[in-house]
């Protein structure tokens, strides 16, 4: 019997090399819109984060997520996205 391969993500935060089932998915959508994609489905440039507050701070501190969608994400966006991931919204 084969041994299925774990599909491997970097968290923009830590920089850790980690399966991407532990791993949350921000996504840019076709039309430019960022959420989180806890479903890990929705169609758009995905970039993985930790499921912690602390590695999502990083990547913003350090803009890794302008950076892998190429394009600004203003406060208001990166805030949802944290209340979002915190379970806080």
């Amino acid at each position: 019997m084969a041994v299925r391969k774990i599909p491997m993500r970097m968290c923009l935060g830590c920089g850790e090399m980690k399966p991407k089932k532990e791993l949350i998915r921000a996504v840019k959508s076709p039309e430019g819109e960022i959420s989180l994609d806890l479903t890990g489905k929705k169609a758009g440039r995905g970039a993985y984060i930790c499921r912690s507050a602390e590695c999502f701070k990083k990547a913003r501190k350090s803009k890794r997520l302008e950076k892998a969608f190429s394009c600004r994400i203003s406060e208001e966006i990166y805030d949802s996205l944290e209340k979002e991931l915190t379970g806080d919204g």
